[in-house]
């Protein structure tokens, strides 16, 4: 599948979440959709959680 059938399905049921529960629908599942992002890019080994926790915390910075 290329990114432009992923685009048009993510946009399809985004859609259908604002549609089908109003704004707070649309803003959970734009939520979900990120923190599972952040888990699989962290499951790929392309992402550590621990850098991320630590420049969220201010412990680090993250440039």
């Amino acid at each position: 599948m290329n990114l432009t059938v992923v685009g048009i399905a993510v946009g399809a049921f985004v859609a259908f979440m604002a549609f089908q529960f109003g704004v707070w629908g649309f803003l959970v599942s734009l939520l979900f959709m990120g923190i599972g992002a952040l888990l699989g890019r962290a499951a790929e080994g392309k992402l550590d959680l621990r850098s991320v926790f630590d420049a969220i915390t201010g412990r680090r910075s993250s440039s």
